[in-house]
């Protein structure tokens, strides 16, 4: 049975993508069976892994609408040596044509329950908002991975991500819970990085994973090589961080 996690943040650009593609290879160089669900229009992890969302034949969207399975959808990352159920623009309409549908909070959970013996990691990269797209991928998915700058509007934000993640809990989905908050781009040169690091440790406790992501270059170059991180530069500092934290991922579910 696969473990299922959504990589969640309301604030854009806080490096969801980056977490949900580069886990995803991470763990499939530690032999993980891994698929990866983009949940976002924009279409990045489906980029970042390799895949031209231009000549998609079925996406998510199909799979949310019930007109293709995952197993007919998704596609194979080559390059990160782990699958892909791949979003493109065609996403930004379901939300709409979703909501007359029955079940439209639990659709993708449904989905992914006739491909879960396939693997042992299905990762969730969410939309940059809380909206039904991330609802179906929290209804769906046993924990939550929150990425999260060492700043202070990421404080401002998390807040209201706790507070729907707890509403989830209550009324859609009695399996949710917060695996995890992982600080990325973090400068430790920056004192307000290190103050607000200290904050979430002393908030948070052992929900604050050990593995901290750098600010790196090659992390950020690798999607326009359609390649995660640590395929494209393995000897770089960010690959090296990715692949210690689905090291640390591993361990962590042993013990949920």
């Amino acid at each position: 049975m696969a473990k299922i996690f959504c990589v969640a943040n309301q604030k854009g650009g806080v490096g969801k993508t980056t977490t949900s593609v580069n886990l995803a290879a991470g763990l499939a160089k530690l032999n993980q069976r891994v698929l990866l669900v983009d949940l976002d229009p924009q279409g990045n992890a489906t980029m970042g892994a390799g895949i031209n969302k231009a000549e998609l034949e079925a996406s998510i969207y199909q799979v949310l609408l019930g007109e293709a399975d995952v197993s007919a959808a998704r596609l194979r990352s080559e390059s990160g040596r782990f699958d892909v159920l791949p979003a493109n623009r065609e996403l930004a309409g379901a939300e709409v044509e979703m909501v007359a549908l029955d079940n439209r909070e639990r659709r993708l959970k449904e989905a992914l329950a006739k491909v879960d013996a396939d693997y042992d990691f299905i990762l969730i990269d969410c939309p940059p908002a809380l909206s039904l797209l991330t609802l179906n991928g929290l209804c769906g998915a046993h924990g939550v991975i929150i990425p999260m700058q060492c700043e202070y509007y990421a404080l401002e934000g998390l807040s209201d991500l706790v507070n729907t993640i707890k509403k989830v809990h209550a009324n859609l989905n009695t399996d949710l819970r917060i695996i995890g908050l992982l600080r990325v781009m973090f400068d430790p040169r920056m004192t307000l990085s290190q103050q607000v690091s200290s904050q979430l440790e002393q908030h948070f406790g052992d929900k604050v994973f050990k593995t901290i992501i750098p600010r790196n270059v090659r992390l950020a170059e690798a999607p326009s090589y359609g390649m995660p991180g640590v395929v494209f530069d393995p000897s770089s500092k960010g690959a090296q961080a990715y692949i210690a934290f689905g090291a640390e991922m591993v361990e962590r579910i042993k013990t949920m």
